[in-house]
């Protein structure tokens, strides 16, 4: 079934397409199958597919959302044709090559019979899935391993497959679900890789055409375009780390099959380099192996996922950088890939290089200038930490509402955290795998991060439409004086309210220890209900105020906007001036010392009211409110120490090095003082309009130059 060049855009003039479309995929020996990397992962494909060449195909009618039979039926098919495809590449093993040709048939006499999916799940109904994003993958998964045996199929057999699985396949992309492939998403981004693959791989100009440059053949949607628009300069998704991880795959693999059919496009220099900064970015994204959970993000995710580690060999195979190769030794295995292999040979080789991790902020938005993510990190090895700040564009629909927010990683652990998606990811009893109903009424809500929340409401009253034309001004991200610190600022979340924030890791000898500084302040122009929550894993231990426990009977702390899911715990009534609490989490201490002028209840929550099915994690959080008031102002010190070995019975360095910090004020200039254990003190000044600062306190002057400093 051929679709019109009329409606694909016509001619091909400039495109450096025809020639192009009827190359085929050159078959080689190469390097590396030998390498032990290389070797385990071809062994498992032989094991994986082994059962599979004693029986026949089973391509089951579609009747299932995700996690069900026939959705992974579907799934286990597209990989059974990818690996038995590159297994005749690698082995030239007939018969591998027939069992694809055998599945690919199977699929020919199903596909043409098929109506839109049965489950009403989703805006774009799929064929084979339940939404065509998933079909789009099928296709990108399964046109690999066909491109591997094409050219040992008769000219009959390729006409078959073609024209009853993939010409009809790139017509429902193209023409059925039109309105997804013209989209600047991830959705379209696999869309428009499945069809131009294929339109490489059968010698198709026209759906490489509409793949790269959108149906109307104007740029204005397609491939590249998308690469303009969903990356900033820095190689930051705008989604966030977790669906950067799921839109890498199609960007590189598209790329890839590019790179060979058309390698006159440089498409691994388009926009300075675009897609080898991504990979970059978003190995830089994670801590421990793990992928920071920014936006609609399932926290298991990390560096070891099949998209990172193909997305890896191909960029690797094109700039050799020695890090990379540290990554993949850490990942445990290599893509099962002409690059993979080059990627296992040069471990084997001896030229992996440790991959540096440092401090710096990724700016959000196709010209850098819609917000950031600034990662701090200190230490090296089990004492490593990381402060994660997010002042990033709205991340569009799979966006949360948490702008100003913050995670920290310390020894390995997310100690202040972040709840990511409530979604069990195809899991079948947990609505199908998809996003849990509590997914909009917590975890996109702002009071389900480490954000202020104004008013029990969400910024940008939760609507995604109002917050995505709105960027968040990011101020700098500047190391002096031992200090790394990153600020922001957020207006028109919360209608006359305008906030602030500064976080700071702050490493000087006067501590002995990194400690992280947070600096909130708001204004408004009327009276309002601030909460400053601090989501935190552990076990709560005491504070300098006594809580009153809940013992006999919980409610929920609020109604809407996510209060709804969690029980109060236990309150307190906050003092005015400096505050202490600490919790406990396996073998390490923390305390956070605060002073929050005007705040006058603390609250002890815990997370799963208003949760019939289970689907909440039980996570903790301590929620600083101020009532009534129109500005908020608080600075707290978060402190990580301590050594408790229960093998042992020995607890070690149990004192933070922080015992308190008070903060002063004078217009709009910030002063942090720190009170040490050992009775010292240390003075930061911030200063958020203008090229220096001063704040008098007690008929001293504490001076510093520029936007922040030490202030002596």
């Amino acid at each position: 079934m051929q679709i019109s060049r009329r409606l694909l855009g016509g001619g091909l003039v400039g495109l450096g397409l025809a020639s192009a479309a009827s190359a085929q995929t050159k078959k080689t020996a190469p390097a590396g199958v030998d390498a032990p990397l290389f070797k385990q992962t071809l062994d498992k494909a032989r094991r994986s597919v082994a059962p599979y060449l004693k029986q026949r195909p089973d391509v089951p009618v579609p009747k299932d959302a995700g996690g069900g039979y026939t959705h992974e039926r579907h799934k286990d098919n597209y990989r059974l044709i990818r690996e038995a495809g590159m297994l005749y590449a690698f082995t030239g093993e007939r018969p591998y090559a027939d069992l694809v040709r055998d599945v690919l048939f199977a699929y020919g006499n199903l596909y043409p019979t098929l109506p839109p999916h049965p489950v009403e799940a989703a805006p774009q109904k799929g064929k084979l899935f339940w939404q065509s994003l998933n079909d789009a993958v099928w296709l990108v998964e399964a046109i690999q391993g066909y491109a591997e045996v094409r050219g040992a199929l008769t000219a009959a057999e390729r006409k078959r497959i073609e024209d009853t699985v993939f010409r009809p396949m790139c017509k429902f992309s193209m023409v059925d679900s039109a309105k997804t492939f013209e989209r600047i998403h991830n959705h379209a981004t696999w869309a428009v890789a499945g069809v131009g693959m294929a339109g490489y791989v059968i010698g198709e100009p026209t759906y490489v055409r509409a793949a790269l440059l959108g149906l109307k053949g104007d740029g204005k949607t397609g491939f590249l375009r998308q690469i303009d628009e969903l990356f900033s300069p820095d190689g930051y998704y705008t989604e966030g780390p977790y669906y950067q991880r799921y839109a890498l795959q199609p960007f590189e693999v598209f790329a890839g099959y590019i790179e060979r059919y058309d390698p006159a496009r440089r498409i691994f220099d388009y926009r300075d380099g675009m897609l080898v900064k991504a990979v970059h970015a978003l190995i830089d994204l994670s801590y421990d192996g793990k992928f920071f959970p920014l936006n609609d993000a399932i926290v298991e995710k990390g560096i070891d996922s099949p998209e990172l580690i193909q997305a890896l060999a191909i960029v690797y195979a094109r700039n050799n950088d020695p890090q990379l190769l540290s990554v993949s030794t850490a990942q445990g295995t290599v893509a099962f890939t002409r690059e993979g292999a080059k990627v296992a040979a040069d471990v084997a080789a001896g030229k992996s290089k440790p991959f540096i991790y440092r401090s710096q902020a990724f700016r959000d938005g196709a010209k850098g200038d819609e917000g950031a993510v600034a990662v701090i990190r200190v230490g090296k090895g089990a004492q490593a930490q990381a402060l994660v700040f997010k002042a990033t564009a709205q991340g569009m629909g799979h966006g949360h509402f948490d702008r100003l927010s913050y995670i920290f990683y310390d020894a390995g652990r997310e100690v202040a955290t972040d709840y990511g998606a409530a979604r069990y990811l195809n899991v079948e009893a947990k609505k199908g795998g998809r996003y849990l109903a509590e997914n909009e009424t917590w975890a996109k809500q702002s009071i389900a991060h480490n954000t202020l929340v104004v008013d029990e409401t969400s910024q940008f009253a939760a609507d995604v439409d109002i917050a995505q034309p709105q960027p968040t001004a990011f101020l700098g991200f500047t190391t002096k004086d031992g200090i790394q610190l990153a600020s922001a600022r957020l207006d028109k979340a919360y209608g006359d309210v305008t906030v602030w924030r500064a976080v700071m890791v702050v490493e000087r000898p006067e501590l002995g220890r990194p400690v992280v500084i947070d600096l909130v302040r708001a204004r408004g122009q009327a009276a309002h209900r601030y909460d400053l929550p601090l989501h935190y894993r552990g076990v709560f231990l005491d504070a300098s105020t006594k809580f009153k426990a809940n013992t006999k009977a919980l409610a929920p702390l609020g109604a809407k906007n996510g209060y709804q899911h969690l029980w109060l715990k236990a309150e307190t009534t906050v003092p005015a001036g400096p505050q202490r609490l600490s919790w406990f989490n396996r073998d390490r201490f923390y305390s956070l010392n605060y002073d929050a002028p005007g705040v006058s209840k603390a609250y002890l929550t815990e997370l799963g009211a208003n949760d019939p099915d289970d689907n909440l994690r039980p996570e903790r959080a301590v929620i600083l409110r101020a009532d009534g008031v129109r500005d908020f102002n608080s600075v707290s010190v978060l402190e990580a120490y301590g050594d408790y070995n229960p093998a042992e019975e020995s607890v070690r360095d149990i004192a933070p090095a922080v015992s308190c910090v008070r903060l002063h004020q004078e217009g709009a200039n910030d002063l942090i003082v720190l009170t040490l254990k050992g009775g010292k003190t240390l003075a930061i000044g911030v200063n958020w309009d203008g090229p220096s600062g001063s704040v008098s306190v007690g008929g001293r002057v504490y001076r510093w130059a520029g936007a922040f400093g030490l202030a002596a």
